[in-house]
């Protein structure tokens, strides 16, 4: 599959700009697809795979935040009055639960009463998924898909003549401020359990090195709680398993300090990553 280059996109539209961020988009939703239909008899399965897509840019000033899915990025932001650190939320998701995702997909599905059900107390879009836009996902995108030899569990009864997800994101751009101190991104799996002051709290307070992994044990420690059981026990459930206790937790912490970007010297990470749920994890600076 090929890869799409940041660099060929901005170089061939003259710069960086929400367009170009949307372009890049459609185009790995495209090449996946594409992918999708050249394995589709022999891993069918792969029609049902896809991925929210959480991107952050910076660029001449300007932080560019694209989302499609349900993650979300929070900005750590200096409040000098109060001497405080505030969290504002830079994005919104794409989740069936938020009645204003509910009305869009009744807006751009106006001939199907089911493109939205309410299953077991949960807003699913045809009873099977939370999210409303993604990548892949393409038994959802293209009615090719939405047959045998996939899964019944994944096909709709209903043949579409549209996608029923999108791909295109929801593009904020916003000039960056001396005030503005760190940004977290992260799946849904982390905001379940923490709030968005929460978790730009813990960040102010704790020492960067490892703060992303600090984010994660908080939140896992957190879903322990609400089971009634210990973390320690938590930890010893099997991964295939504990996706009934928690979902997956990937976070990724930016700090925004511009005068030690412009130091010579290193005062440390200015990046901390940190993928919960048995994934790989890892620290570091840019």
């Amino acid at each position: 599959m090929k890869t799409i280059n940041g660099a060929e996109f901005t170089t061939e539209n003259h710069g960086m700009s929400a367009d170009v961020i949307n372009k890049a988009f459609l185009a790995t939703e495209e090449d996946f697809l594409t992918h999708v239909k050249k394995l589709w008899l022999s891993k069918p399965l792969i029609a049902s795979a896809g991925s929210c897509c959480l991107v952050g840019i910076i660029c001449g000033g300007l932080l560019y935040i694209a989302n499609a899915g349900d993650s979300r990025v929070v900005l750590g932001r200096l409040e000098k009055d109060f001497k405080e650190v505030k969290a504002v939320q830079l994005s919104s998701e794409h989740n069936a639960n938020v009645e204003s995702v509910r009305e869009e997909l009744r807006s751009l599905h106006p001939n199907d009463p089911q493109v939205v059900v309410l299953k077991h107390q949960v807003w699913r879009v045809k009873g099977i998924i939370q999210i409303s836009r993604s990548i892949g996902d393409a038994y959802l995108k293209k009615a090719e898909f939405n047959k045998e030899p996939l899964l019944p569990k994944f096909r709709v009864p209903e043949s579409f003549d549209k996608p029923i997800l999108q791909a295109e994101p929801e593009i904020l751009v916003r000039k960056l401020h001396p005030e503005d101190q760190f940004l977290i991104f992260a799946s849904d799996g982390l905001w379940e359990h923490l709030s968005n002051q929460e978790a730009v709290n813990m960040v102010n307070t704790c020492p960067r090195n490892g703060i992303a992994r600090r984010l994660v044990k908080a939140a896992l420690h957190e879903a322990a709680r609400k089971r009634e059981m210990r973390y320690s026990d938590l930890e010893k459930i099997d991964c295939g398993v504990r996706r009934h206790f928690h979902d997956d937790i990937t976070v990724i912490v930016l700090f925004l300090d511009s005068h030690l970007i412009s130091r010579s010297s290193w005062l440390g990470p200015l990046v901390s990553i940190q993928g919960g749920g048995g994934g790989v994890s890892g620290t570091g600076n840019c």
